[in-house]
């Protein structure tokens, strides 16, 4: 008995080790196309980040083209780009958030109702429309009658793209917490605006701050919806009813311009910079607020 029992137990440990090693290698071999990219993107993006990136517009084609014969670094940097990317998700956020936290929030405390079914099953759909499709939508709904792109325009085809992360992470983030939170605020005499707005969205506070991390992210380098909304512009531009730029915008215009290939690099390395930060920094302030 005792010989079959640790016999027993060595398999069961054998097996275990095996798992986990093949786990391991598993999670190994899905991280090899990530430090690929990230390799590739260091070895040809560093030599184009300086600081006239940051500080100086997008160069034409033959700027570039002179800057090749001479053999010097393509002039110029990026700025309309990032000016741009900074105006288009600031609208959205402010467009896509709140309204998403407050669905999220509805869907959550009204899980049964036919209406929370109804709006639970578009957020779904929305989610897998395809981001062209919505930039043809807005098109006709904000270009057209506007008569011009705009960031307006690019902003709300982004924020259509992030409601659906946002309501979904608020939803979830609340199902998951304690019904003692809710019921404490209100035996306590709290109306129930105020046990929503001081219990139980700060105790949900990490699930929805990193909803809506993901949200930006998956936006942040979004170039369809884009093309058919703010159209693009050489210069800085802050009025969100004229056309403007942004960063992965310019990506797909230097894609198309051979003497401007090389600043696709510099620029998806900054876009990626940008996201790990945001990354970091969202992790970070969570962390602070998380209701152990």
């Amino acid at each position: 008995m005792k010989k079959s029992f640790t016999s027993t137990t060595r398999f069961r440990l054998a097996k275990s080790s095996f798992f986990f090693y093949l786990v391991c290698g598993f999670s190994l071999v899905t991280l090899i196309p990530l430090f690929l990219i990230l390799w590739e993107l260091i070895r040809k993006g560093y030599a184009q980040f300086n600081p006239s990136l940051f500080t100086e517009v997008a160069p034409t084609s033959m700027e570039a083209m002179l800057a090749h014969i001479s053999g010097a670094p393509i002039p110029g940097g990026i700025l309309n780009g990032i000016t741009g990317t900074i105006l288009i998700l600031s609208l959205a956020i402010l467009f896509a958030i709140p309204l998403g936290i407050t669905t999220g929030v509805y869907l959550a405390e009204k899980q049964d109702k036919p209406v929370a079914r109804l709006v639970r099953s578009l957020s779904d759909l929305l989610q897998g429309i395809p981001s062209i499709v919505i930039g043809v939508i807005v098109y006709i709904w904000v270009v057209k009658p506007m008569s011009s792109y705009s960031a307006l325009a690019g902003s709300v085809a982004l924020a259509i793209m992030m409601l659906p992360m946002v309501i979904r992470s608020t939803e979830e983030s609340l199902k998951m917490l304690p019904t003692s939170l809710k019921e404490a605020g209100l035996a306590l005499g709290g109306s129930y605006a105020t046990v929503v707005l001081r219990i139980l969205l700060p105790s949900a506070f990490s699930g929805l701050f990193t909803g809506s991390l993901l949200a930006i992210s998956r936006v942040m380098g979004e170039t369809a919806p884009l093309l058919v909304t703010v159209l693009g512009a050489t210069t800085v531009n802050w009025d969100i009813t004229r056309p403007v730029s942004a960063a992965s915008l310019l990506i797909w215009e230097f894609y198309n311009d051979p003497n401007l290939a090389g600043l696709i690099w510099s620029t998806s390395l900054l876009l990626l910079l940008i996201i790990l930060g945001i990354n970091l920094c969202a992790k970070s302030i969570a962390k602070r607020w998380k209701i152990q």
